[in-house]
């Protein structure tokens, strides 16, 4: 899948990945299609990408990067398929989706990155003030915003996934779910949709807490016990506690990088998915891991 000729797309590698990828986003939106040779979807998703980004002339730019010789930045991000879509902008991702969409679709997601409308761009700034919101503890205001969203824009993935994490954040799995029913069937793949769906898979397994506190006094018991951190580490990600899950699984890596055959950096990879790309959690955690990767 050769890019020769090809004005804002460009073959990417592991060694390039911040300045081609992180610091170029900080002046254009940059998309970055993980793919590899013996993937036939990725063949198909490819020349639309490339076609969708080159008829931008320039307002977006594209990086291809072949897993098969370039898998560091895929495995920080969690890419257990292929093709994966990842849209960084301002030096983070802030949307994605995996699989080979049609060009009507493909269209549709640069468009919202580029904030291509103005009712696209007041829709862009209402999705920043909820997730703002979110962030901050303010569940009413951000559920309150998302499903404004929605009733203008009823198919918009993020708004609805945002929703879903609000009504999660409450405790209340079953209207999570039917929030996530509101997704059409062809954007059922989108990250942030399969996000949610991750976290709230994880709260289907949260601990009683007397069973978190036990867990707790174990490792304070034995610190160097790996084996009784990570318990604790999964109990904190099935209770949604996602930071403290981090930092118990990160000090396991600190310690031995391919611990148990990778278990718990594939754990710390699923607690990222499950927070979302934008979330405090994963944007520190990543760049944790990263320094620990490649120290």
């Amino acid at each position: 899948m050769a890019t020769a000729g090809l004005q804002h797309t460009s073959d990417g590698t592991d060694q390039g990945f911040m300045a081609d990828v992180v610091e170029a986003s900080m002046t254009q939106p940059v998309i970055v299609d993980f793919w590899a040779p013996w993937c036939q979807p990725c063949r198909i998703l490819g020349p639309v990408l490339e076609k969708v980004v080159e008829a931008k002339k320039g307002a977006v730019k594209l990086v291809k990067i072949n897993t098969e010789e370039h898998n560091a930045y895929a495995s920080q991000l969690g890419v257990r398929s292929i093709p994966a879509v990842y849209a960084f902008h301002k030096g983070r991702p802030v949307d994605g989706f995996m699989g080979a969409l049609p060009e009507s679709q493909v269209s549709a997601f640069v468009e919202r990155l580029l904030g291509g409308t103005d009712s696209a761009q007041v829709i862009a700034e209402a999705l920043g003030q909820a997730e703002a919101a979110s962030q901050a503890g303010d569940i009413p205001l951000a559920a309150e915003i998302y499903a404004a969203i929605i009733q203008e824009d009823p198919e918009n993935t993020t708004a609805i996934a945002g929703l879903a994490r609000c009504y999660l954040a409450n405790g209340d799995t079953a209207r999570a779910l039917a929030t996530l029913d509101m997704v059409p069937e062809a954007k059922r793949n989108e990250a942030a949709v399969k996000s949610v769906r991750l976290a709230i898979e994880m709260a289907a397994e949260a601990p009683a807490p007397t069973e978190l506190d036990a867990a707790l006094s174990a490792v304070s018991a034995d610190p160097g016990n790996h084996d009784k951190r990570f318990e604790l580490a999964e109990q904190y990600a099935a209770a949604g506690r996602y930071q403290d899950a981090a930092d118990h699984l990160l000090i396991i890596l600190s310690a031995k990088l391919g611990w148990a055959e990778g278990k718990a950096k594939d754990k710390l990879l699923k607690i990222f998915e499950a927070a979302g790309p934008t979330d405090p959690v994963t944007i520190e955690g990543r760049r944790r891991l990263a320094s620990l990767m490649f120290a």
